[in-house]
């Protein structure tokens, strides 16, 4: 079976048994010391505590040292008596320590220390002698410049699916971690650091296989690979456990901080979103919202459908609600019309009862309480329950409390509760709900995004796909002819483009190019007229701003003034004649290359509109035909795609065939071409044709 495609990227994941990793027996420390006020020491004690409470074993290892801590200390790891899971390096000489467990087949490294590729090019020749060593051995490297919170306990008595957190930052990372005290079950934590082996991808896998987790909490800088991180996210998918990431890099401090940080190069933002967006993952700001989606993920099955009703005690707080709510696209159906006569029993007249619902809170206050919650679950209509409790009001809001966790362990639907308490110091939000597995949100705004996330979520699952199921391999023929027409770094002619595409049966137009006006009125006439003609030069890029295209030219004697006018131009050598192409609408595709995730492919609106709205969309290889039917509807121009405004409709079938065509060219390709872009792609009722096209080489 092959192990990489078309471009030499992998397609599959390397799975890594992490176990002895994250839950390790013994644990040597290299550089051990109790020296007062010394960072090694302080690092020892909080290894050496946090081991005492799972019941671990901790080996110090100093080679100037008999004892530390009262503890018997060994000069080595080679002379260390037990067989250790993970050495925790927290010495200044990491290569060497790195060696040394090489030599005692210690499955596992940790390496704190820091000055590495997050430093400069030094600190890179670091990290390069790092990698090298892990190259030639069997030993696995979390880090390094890696905070220690793999080692902290995790509390084994919460109830429910458990949250695996993944971060480049141990500070980023602590919320998450200390919601423990709020209910949320952690099953790990992988700090990853500068990512000399161990990276985000392997842990994503390594989170998704273990039946425990039911959600993926990621703070990330960078990535490794692209390639290693799109496999892992699809394992996830494949696996059905949702990933919530916070990916820092959406401005350019952003993008130089994460570059210094970790040693990442962080990226296109715009293409970073895409790949998380075509593997399903959610892409957040803040870290509670990163915690709260991933709460929302971890505590919900599956839904139903994507129907949301939202009940409350109080008028103001359902409208307010129900408007936030339709403002972020979820769909609140109206309950049915037994739903609705059954809640006129318990609710009076004058309050609302179709959705949202509002009580008026006296009727919440006793039994009626529990009936009302039965009956909007049970309505065939609703698929998620928001409760928002906007201020405590005792009793009843207590009340309300513990009837919404009552009717939650009882429905197979999401009940989401909001306490907006600014206190939150009393008995329904304390004892009642943070002992509860509801999804419970302090926010009202966090709420509706993790429903909004969890829904869409669900629905990206019902129609994935792995891309990887049929890797391509092998180069189309057409590789070999399209490899002919490039040159090294150097630009091709639109003429020259275009063969390239239509070696990989992309429709361009009719087209000749002419050296003489003799030659260019022989074109015209078996082109058709009226025509187009273009002054050609690979040097020459953008014509319509340098004044050399001239739309329907329609005779003979036309076609030689122009040609003449042409050719006076600086730095033009031929014309190009075409056919003239009138009506549909113009788009853009491209391809790129992104320095983490290779060739990418670009589509939007196209013309002077793309510099102009930018309204483009990414998709990066390897995707399906369902994958470019995407990409159209994410461009804010689909509408007119579909015939807005008494407009024909575009032939959409074909836009996605170029697209295809294009991904193809682009895999086959990836080590030869550097840019393409098909501007405009006119898009017609009956097909699509590139109009114009610029390849550039590597």
């Amino acid at each position: 079976m092959a192990t990489t495609d078309v471009t030499g990227r992998p397609v599959a994941s390397r799975n890594i048994d992490l176990e002895r990793l994250l839950r390790p027996k013994v644990i040597a420390v290299v550089g051990a010391s109790d020296s007062p006020g010394s960072q090694s020491a302080l690092n020892y004690r909080m290894i050496h505590g946090w081991s005492d409470t799972l019941g671990r074993k901790v080996v110090p290892i100093n080679p100037n040292r008999d004892s530390v801590g009262g503890e018997k200390c060994y000069a080595s790891l080679k002379d260390a008596p037990d067989e250790i899971d993970v050495a925790v390096v927290i010495t200044s000489d990491a290569a060497g320590a790195l060696r040394d467990a090489a030599d005692a087949a210690i499955p596992f490294v940790v390496i704190f220390t820091a000055g590495f590729s997050e430093t400069g090019d030094e600190g890179v020749a670091r990290q390069q002698e790092i990698e090298e060593i892990i190259a030639s051995s069997g030993v696995h490297v979390l880090g390094p410049n890696t905070p220690l919170n793999s080692f902290q306990p995790f509390r084994e008595d919460l109830p429910g699916k458990r949250i695996g957190l993944i971060t480049q930052s141990g500070h980023q990372g602590r919320p998450i971690y200390q919601a423990q005290e709020l209910g949320v079950a952690l099953d790990g934590w992988a700090p990853t650091g500068n990512e000399s082996d161990l990276e985000s991808a392997d842990f994503i896998r390594y989170f998704a296989d273990r039946s425990e987790v039911g959600a993926i909490a990621c703070y990330l800088e960078g990535f490794k690979d692209g390639r290693t991180l799109m496999l892992a996210l699809d394992h996830a998918a494949q696996k059905r456990v949702p990933v919530t990431m916070i990916k820092v890099g959406r401005s350019d401090i952003g993008r130089s901080w994460a570059k210094s940080h970790s040693g990442h190069l962080a990226g296109s933002d715009a293409v970073t979103s895409a790949v998380l967006r075509q593997y399903g993952v959610t892409r957040v700001d803040g870290l509670d919202e990163l915690l709260d989606v991933s709460k929302m993920f971890a505590r919900s099955a599956s839904p139903a459908g994507d129907g949301v009703a939202i009940y409350s005690i109080s008028g103001g707080t359902s409208a307010h609600m129900a408007d936030w709510a339709a403002s972020m696209g979820l769909r609140m159906p109206e309950l049915t019309m037994e739903t609705q006569r059954t809640l006129r029993e318990w609710i009076p007249g004058f309050l609302r009862v179709s959705n949202p619902i509002d009580s008026g809170g006296i009727a919440t206050g006793d039994e009626r309480g529990p009936k009302i919650l039965d009956a909007i679950l049970a309505d065939p209509h609703v698929d998620v329950l928001i409760a928002p409790v906007a201020g405590s009001f005792s009793p009843i809001s207590d009340k309300l409390a513990r009837d919404l966790v009552a009717a939650a362990e009882k429905a197979d639907k999401p009940v989401c509760v909001i306490w907006g308490s600014p206190t939150a110091d009393e008995e329904g939000y304390r004892e009642v709900l943070v002992r509860s597995q509801v999804p419970l949100f302090r926010s009202a705004r966090n709420c509706l995004v993790a429903v909004k996330a969890y829904l869409d979520y669900h629905a990206f699952l019902s129609s994935y796909k792995s891309p990887y199921a049929k890797p391509v391999v092998r180069p189309l023929p057409a590789a070999r002819t399209a490899r002919a027409l490039l040159r090294d770094g150097a630009s091709l002619s639109e003429h020259r483009s275009k063969e390239l595409l239509a070696a990989y049966g992309i429709p361009v137009t009719k087209e000749s190019l002419a050296v003489s006006a003799k030659e260019a009125v022989r074109a015209a006439e078996l082109i058709g007229y009226p025509v187009v003609m273009k002054g050609s030069s690979q040097s020459l890029l953008h014509k319509s701003d340098l004044g050399l295209v001239r739309l329907n030219v329609p005779n003979a004697h036309e076609v030689r003034t122009t040609f003449t006018d042409l050719m006076k131009i600086d730095r033009v050598d031929a014309v190009l004649v075409s056919e003239m192409i009138s009506g549909g609408i113009e788009t853009v595709v491209g391809v790129s290359r992104d320095e983490i995730f290779g060739p990418v492919i670009m589509f939007g609106l196209g013309g002077i509109a793309v510099e102009v709205f930018k309204d483009v969309t990414f998709r990066v290889p390897p995707f399906d035909k369902r994958g470019a039917r995407l990409m159209l509807q994410e461009i804010k121009a689909f509408p007119l795609l579909q015939g807005a405004r008494g407009r024909p409709k575009a032939d959409l079938r074909a836009i996605v065939d170029v697209i295809m065509k294009v991904q193809r060219l682009a895999m086959d390709l990836s080590d030869d071409m550097d840019e393409l872009d098909i501007n405009p792609l006119v898009a017609l009722p009956d097909r699509a044709v590139a109009l114009d096209a610029l390849v550039v080489a590597r």
